[in-house]
């Protein structure tokens, strides 16, 4: 029986932090074995914010390698470099032909980011408009039905959707499917910084939110030490802050219930100790990250082993994509001969 497509990828704007791996990469690894899977490092899509291309390809291989020390297995899935392959670009062209600049402004990423490029006096670039259509262009150029992302980005796979759709509809064929958000059945979930509100990001402008696959174990117990408490409930089963809560948060996703559970009694009994829910946190955290961290070091070191694999990846990747855009082309009328 052929497999569902799946697409996903990840920018190289910085480290891939904890929250990049519980909330998406853990998750690439189990559809590995039941989706015909496509991964890639979405370099393009960084130069939409991050002008800094001399840091490019040490980001890039860092993330690949991040990658394979996580699970991705690239005799189970494709791992490509986005801009390796040539019919990105030129579907993308082609679909921003179909795009309309209203619904494109009205993308809630892009509001987000034209007040964080204004409010550090850059100039918003085309790019940045049209970065809908060149994540729909990643999806679309495999012709993929599912694609692994988390509730802030279901805007962009509606504008993927309608792009295929309105495609299909212009040029009288069926050639692109519609793609849809997915999950292994879980609940989507986010994981929270450190610093008490929000989510963990790459982005983030306290280095301390986040906890990177990259930290070593003493950089990983010093960032939980550092997180933001209160005084302590002062009532039996009293509603948690939200700096309290994301602690909580943070312990369901790397700690055993039963240490949850414990801290959870604490805390509704007005005895808790934040020290020492801290320090459990931090260890359990050095457990998860210390044998990824070690994995992306020797990677890192074996240059010629991920070369071959985003070498093999492209070849693939490209051999998928070609079809695509051949059909496309011959759909719309470039096709002379």
């Amino acid at each position: 029986m052929t497999k569902e497509i799946a697409v996903s990828g990840s920018r190289p704007t910085g480290f891939i932090h904890l929250g990049n791996y519980l909330g998406a990469i853990r998750n690439y690894v189990k559809m590995q074995d039941n989706f015909s899977c496509y991964f890639f490092i979405a370099d393009y899509h960084s130069l939409t914010t991050h002008y800094e291309a001399q840091n490019l390809p040490q980001l890039t291989r860092e993330v690949l390698a991040t990658y394979l020390a996580c699970g991705l297995d690239p005799q189970k899935c494709v791992i490509y470099i986005q801009s390796e392959i040539p019919q990105i670009p030129e579907l993308y062209l082609l679909f921003n032909m179909l795009a309309y600049k209203g619904e494109l402004e009205k993308v809630p990423t892009f509001k987000d980011k034209v007040r964080s490029q204004e409010q550090s006096g850059r100039s918003i670039s085309a790019g940045l408009l049209t970065y809908p259509v060149l994540m729909a262009v990643d999806i679309i150029v495999h012709r993929a039905t599912k694609v692994p992302v988390g509730k802030d980005q279901e805007a962009h796979l509606e504008i993927a959707r309608n792009l295929a759709n309105r495609f299909n509809y212009q040029f009288q064929t069926t050639l692109f499917p519609e793609p849809y958000g997915y999950n292994d059945g879980s609940d989507l979930f986010k994981v929270p910084s450190l610093d008490g509100s929000g989510k963990m990001s790459k982005s983030a402008t306290n280095p301390n939110s986040a906890i990177y696959l990259m930290d070593d174990d003493t950089t990983i117990r010093k960032k939980v030490m550092k997180a933001k408490t209160d005084a302590g409930p002062t009532e039996s089963n009293q509603t948690k802050p939200e700096e309290i809560q994301n602690l909580f948060d943070l312990m369901q996703l790397v700690s055993s219930s039963e240490i949850v559970q414990h801290y959870e009694t604490q805390y509704n009994n007005c005895n808790i100790r934040y020290g020492d829910l801290k320090k459990q946190l931090a260890e359990d955290m050095v457990q998860l990250v210390a044998p990824i961290r070690n994995n992306i070091h020797d990677l890192m070191k074996n240059e010629e082993y991920l070369k071959k694999v985003v070498r093999d990846g492209a070849e693939q990747a490209r051999q998928s994509a070609d079809a695509t855009l051949q059909a496309a082309k011959k759909a719309i009328g470039i096709h002379y001969f």
